[in-house]
């Protein structure tokens, strides 16, 4: 996979699938028979190249991308200042400290805070 296919047609919706929002998620958008490709972070490894291009998408700084409240990421690396291409290979080794779930349809994206966020698409 090298780039994250963009279509109007649908919502690819980016998540983990521990995350009890993604989950809550998932639910409203299959009651809402919203047309879902759902990329799981836990079993669909993405690049550093497919996370750059999720951050440029919501056009956010890699780093605010970075659950770095994460017990994961509290507990391994603290606080680390990082260049982008290292945030990116990080997230890339560690994609459950990525925040998430992030919700695309077109030249559109949003990082969800609410469920109902995947409403907006």
């Amino acid at each position: 996979m090298s780039e994250i296919a963009k279509s109007e047609r649908q919502i690819t919706l980016i998540y983990n699938s521990d995350s009890v929002r993604a989950k809550k998620v998932l639910a409203l958008a299959k009651a809402n028979e919203l047309p879902i490709r759902e990329i799981d972070l836990q079993s669909d490894g993405l690049t550093r190249e497919q996370f750059a291009e999720i951050a440029t998408s919501l056009d956010m700084p890699i780093e605010t991308l970075v659950n770095q409240d994460h017990p994961y990421f509290q507990e391994r690396f603290g606080h680390v200042e990082l260049s982008d291409m290292d945030w990116l290979t990080l997230i890339e080794h560690n994609p459950q400290i990525f925040k998430q779930p992030i919700a695309m349809r077109g030249e559109k994206a949003i990082l969800i805070e609410t469920p109902t966020d995947i409403l907006q698409l």
